[in-house]
């Protein structure tokens, strides 16, 4: 597996998320893919250095920031506080087996980009689970990764989306699929529209 730490120690922007056009243009679509203007609480599994971070802070009250790399999540708390964006906590966390603290039953809005495929079976049942847990009657649920086959892969990106559409009651309201990546959102059942 690849040591997200050393690369993050390395480089500025490892995966050229601000610099690289199929990266910016990927994060566009996803905040176009959004279907509220407005979030109660989010969480951005995956979030690297925050880039998604940086964008869902002015549409959430509270956004909670999960990463497994300890440097990433360090940048990503350098812009929090920087920022002065109090609403948003970055938290360096293994998931699936760790979790953000203050999440059950109240996420609005949960971003899962380039991450579910490095998860095994168990490991990915678990993040479902977790992420159902999380995840308020009415909220929406984003899944972006890209599609294209790679060393550290674990899992088909349409394997990982299908997890998700298989979910009792989960209506998906968003599908993109390009050349280079898939991205889908679905709504858990209840909620005020």
């Amino acid at each position: 597996m690849t040591d997200f730490d050393a690369m993050y120690r390395l480089e500025s922007d490892p995966w050229r998320l601000r610099t690289e056009w199929y990266e910016r243009r990927k994060l566009d679509l996803l905040m176009a893919c959004l279907p509220r203007q407005r979030y109660g609480q989010a969480l951005d599994l995956g979030c690297g250095e925050g880039e998604a971070v940086r964008r869902l802070a002015s549409r959430c009250d509270r956004v909670y920031a999960v990463d497994g790399s300890d440097a990433a999540v360090a940048r990503c708390r350098q812009w929090i506080e920087q920022s002065g964006s109090t609403h948003v906590s970055a938290h360096a966390l293994q998931l699936p087996w760790q979790w953000p603290a203050g999440t059950l039953d109240s996420t609005d809005l949960i971003v899962v980009s380039e991450l579910a495929y490095y998860l095994d079976d168990r490991d990915l049942d678990v993040f479902v689970g977790q992420c159902l847990r999380c995840l308020a009657p009415g909220g929406d649920w984003v899944m972006c990764h890209y599609t294209e086959d790679f060393h550290d892969r674990r899992q088909a990106t349409s394997r990982v989306h299908s997890r998700v559409d298989a979910l009792s009651g989960f209506g998906r309201i968003v599908m993109h699929e390009d050349a280079r990546f898939r991205l889908d959102v679905w709504r858990k059942p209840g909620g005020a529209e």
